[in-house]
């Protein structure tokens, strides 16, 4: 049965795959971006028949709704919601400034909660959708020099895990996708935005911009397979509430738990002594 996706942050990268894997799957797609210029020529060949293209800023709370009910005006329900629309802000934290932390929160996480907040009632009313948060293996652990960035996408874990609980009732089902590094723009200048300040401290141990830039056309991820996975993950009854992608997300997941639990027990008697005596 063809589903009706809406994806934020379409224009390009990661979440313009998801699009053209959704219409190659004979689906529909409502494709948002902040520049309408963007997604008319990402999507210059697709059919006008299963595609509407919507100008979209996820953090104005404002437009979130009209989005949605746009969406439904052209297609009459939205099955599958990808909340993707987010950038990098990396840099230590004492190097990133207060404006640029609450732009970084405004995009990656209050943007996301305005999707939400928008699409429930249509996805309550049709008692089913899904919703696809697109995390980070920085959702998952810390990385040095990423403290705001990993901080929003922590948020998103939060988020996606707690909403599950609230939405399943309703036959909504909400996964968190995290992947590790793919070969998109997110470290291109267009896209990635760095700390402005910089402290000798710190800056003795390296360079942030050029620890990342490194990896920059080099990363393992393959855009198009993951948006395959996405797809997949769309038509399946029981998808997972969280979603690794790529070996190097799933290698650094499992490092991430084997240390936490390694952690826990070394300090569980610790942990226990801090109960009501019985």
């Amino acid at each position: 049965m063809s589903k009706t996706w809406m994806i934020t942050g379409a224009g390009r990268g990661i979440g313009a795959e998801i699009a053209r894997a959704a219409l190659a799957n004979g689906d529909k797609v409502v494709a948002t971006a902040r520049k309408l210029g963007q997604l008319q020529d990402t999507f210059a060949g697709a059919d006008p028949e299963r595609i509407a293209l919507v100008e979209l800023d996820v953090a104005d709370e404002a437009q979130a709704a009209p989005a949605i009910a746009a969406a439904v005006e052209r297609f009459g329900r939205i099955d599958v919601l990808v909340n993707n629309a987010a950038y990098g802000l990396l840099g230590r934290l004492e190097e990133v400034s207060s404006a640029d932390i609450a732009q970084q929160f405004a995009v990656n996480v209050h943007g996301v909660m305005h999707m939400l907040r928008a699409v429930l009632p249509t996805m309550r009313r049709q008692r089913g959708g899904h919703i696809m948060n697109i995390s980070s293996i920085a959702g998952i652990t810390g990385f040095d020099g990423a403290s705001v960035y990993c901080a929003s996408k922590y948020a998103i874990e939060g988020l996606t895990a707690s909403l599950a609980l609230e939405v399943a009732p309703f036959g909504i089902k909400v996964t968190a996708v995290e992947p590790g590094f793919f070969r998109t723009e997110f470290l291109d200048p267009s896209s990635v935005r760095y700390g402005a300040a910089a402290i000798d401290d710190y800056a003795a141990h390296g360079s942030i911009e050029q620890a990342y830039g490194a990896y920059k056309g080099k990363q393992l991820g393959d855009p198009v397979k993951l948006a395959a996975a996405v797809v997949e993950l769309a038509g399946m009854t029981a998808p997972p509430r969280q979603f690794l992608a790529g070996s190097d997300a799933l290698a650094m997941a499992g490092a991430a738990l084997d240390a936490r639990r390694t952690e826990m027990a070394a300090f569980a008697a610790l942990t226990v002594s801090t109960d009501h005596a019985a």
